[in-house]
């Protein structure tokens, strides 16, 4: 992207949305691990947001790899679960 792009208004409200997305993906996934008395179940229903995402990202793009780039670990995060 261009400097021009990036300081974009549109372009920086998307940034910061993507920010907040990622930031309360990993709060969910710590409060998983550490806190919560249900892990499995709730890493399971993030596993499987993310996935969702990742095909929607790659539905509305066109590019196919995008599940793999953006969802690949949570496929095999959430396989390995399953087969915990």
């Amino acid at each position: 992207m261009s400097p021009n792009e990036l300081n974009n208004k549109n372009v920086q409200t998307l940034f910061k949305n993507q920010g907040i997305y990622n930031g309360l993906l990993g709060i969910g996934i710590l409060y998983a691990v550490f806190l919560s008395s249900n892990t499995k179940e709730l890493l399971l229903a993030i596993m499987a947001y993310i996935i969702l995402v990742a095909l929607y990202g790659s539905y509305s793009s066109g590019d196919r790899l995008i599940v793999f780039k953006q969802g690949g670990l949570a496929i095999i995060i959430l396989g390995l679960l399953l087969i915990s």
